[in-house]
């Protein structure tokens, strides 16, 4: 006969989850996250992917580190994810000519063809998250800051 399990302390309320920053952090990502796969199913997408494609529509090239740096990504995510957009010739990666250590990734017409139908997908989002502009603003602006002092 197997001896009942010893009776569980009570938990300090330091650990429970409800009271962890953590936890919803976790799961509104994942949620936006899985909100924002039926938008990109369109353009064969993943989000990682669409976040790669945002900075260079913004700036053209950038670096593999400095897009690692923008989208807190280690190399060995971001590679395999530029790989698949080279092969669907949205991105071009060559080396540095003034470093050759570095790559720089650059946008193909295909990629930047996907800008203007992709410019509805935040409208999307957004209004599928329901939140008062100024609220999502500020929800914004409290994650950007938390990211910069984590960094």
């Amino acid at each position: 006969m197997d001896a009942a399990p010893a009776p569980l302390t009570p938990v300090n309320p330091l650990q429970q989850l409800e009271n962890q920053l953590c936890f919803p952090l976790y799961a509104a990502s994942r949620m936006i996250t899985k909100a924002y796969q039926p938008l990109l199913e369109q353009f064969d997408l993943t989000y990682p992917q669409y976040l790669v494609l945002l900075l260079l529509w913004e700036h053209q090239e950038r670096t593999v580190k400095e897009l690692g740096e923008h989208l807190v990504l280690d190399s060995g995510t971001l590679t395999p994810l530029l790989k698949r957009l080279e092969q669907r010739q949205l991105i071009s990666r060559r080396r540095d000519p003034r470093d050759e250590r570095s790559v720089i990734i650059g946008l193909l017409p295909a990629g930047v063809a996907l800008q203007q139908p992709a410019c509805r997908i935040p409208e999307q989002l957004f209004e599928k998250m329901g939140l008062p502009q100024a609220e999502f603003e500020a929800l914004r602006n409290q994650l950007t800051q938390l990211l910069t002092r984590l960094r």
